[in-house]
């Protein structure tokens, strides 16, 4: 991928799959977010990621998710040479478990907070570099963590 998306920029196979059919019944769980494609922009500046998810836990899974394919997007465009633009969240089946009825109650009364800044190493140049003291986030604030049992 990294490889294509500096050597190719305009292919239309920057793809990551981790639906693997042979394997889904041997699976605990299939993937839930099974399909990723980048894009680069026409100027070559801008790298942007469009994330397929088949099954979308609104509450437990797809905060994780955004955060993960965000900080991804950005550490391969830092690799490849570009900004990152956006990040494309298509979900095909999105749901809240009745069990986290409340909770999300709890969560959507509540008055959005300011935005927080990633910061990455600058020094890092390559995504398989990067250890857990290059990632900075700046200016988070919280409300406290809010609690629901995993369902499946």
């Amino acid at each position: 991928l990294v490889d294509s998306l500096k050597n190719n920029p305009f292919s239309r196979r920057h793809i990551i799959c981790a639906w693997n059919p042979a394997q889904v019944d041997n699976m605990a769980l299939p993937p839930c977010h099974a399909f990723l494609q980048f894009y680069v922009s026409a100027d070559k500046k801008y790298l942007s990621c469009q994330l397929y998810q088949r099954s979308a836990d609104i509450f437990l899974g797809v905060p994780f998710n955004i955060a993960s394919y965000a900080l991804m997007t950005e550490m391969l465009a830092r690799t490849c040479g570009y900004e990152a633009k956006e990040f494309i969240h298509t979900i095909g089946d999105a749901h809240i478990y009745r069990n986290h009825f409340d909770v999300v109650k709890e969560q959507i009364s509540r008055k959005p907070l300011p935005m927080c800044k990633l910061v990455l190493n600058p020094e890092v140049k390559s995504i398989f570099d990067y250890k857990i003291e290059d990632i900075k986030i700046e200016g988070y604030q919280s409300y406290g963590r809010l609690v629901g049992k995993v369902s499946v």
